[in-house]
């Protein structure tokens, strides 16, 4: 596989980035090549960029492409939402996650095109690189990083960046 200058690859040791490396944490299920809604895992493969978002009341805008994290801003994350595995509005009668949280977690989301198009339901939703809740410790799924490092890479990185995680 061929890495460009703007991939964010994972390796044993961190994230590699711009020729540095990052610690970063990944899900408590490990990397899997099968992922499923709920497991835990993040999944192998090539993930673009697709989406950039902050959280205005508390970052600067971190590019001129990042989109604010409004009041009401959910991830639909039930299969059987029509809707499945994308950005919806409160109210939403379907399973979702809030992407305005009230810890820092999602103050600077990279959204990856896991799943999206189109969303096949069961297979995973909201494979997202973001901030860390504590050094090392795990994710449900998506790839997290200190809140310093996420912010450097964030305004460095553009649409399409990709996010590679080798197959375990």
């Amino acid at each position: 596989m061929v890495f460009g200058t703007a991939d964010m690859v994972v390796t044993p040791t961190g994230l590699r980035f711009a020729g540095r490396k990052f610690p970063c944490t990944l899900g408590r299920g490990g990397v899997t090549a099968d992922k499923r809604e709920g497991d835990m895992a993040t999944p192998a493969g090539v993930h673009r960029i697709i989406g950039l978002l902050y959280r205005p009341d508390r970052i600067p805008r971190p590019a001129d492409w990042a989109e604010p994290i409004l009041h009401g801003d959910l991830w639909s994350d039930d299969p059987r939402d029509q809707d499945y595995n994308s950005h919806v509005r409160a109210p939403h009668r379907f399973s979702h996650e809030s992407l305005r949280r009230a810890d820092p977690m999602y103050d600077l989301v990279m959204v990856t095109d896991w799943n999206m198009i189109p969303p096949t339901p069961g297979r995973g939703s909201a494979i997202f690189v973001h901030r860390w809740r504590n050094t090392g410790h795990p994710t449900a799924g998506c790839v997290a990083l200190s809140a310093d490092d996420l912010l450097w890479i964030a305004r460095r990185i553009g649409y399409g960046s990709r996010l590679i995680v080798p197959q375990p």
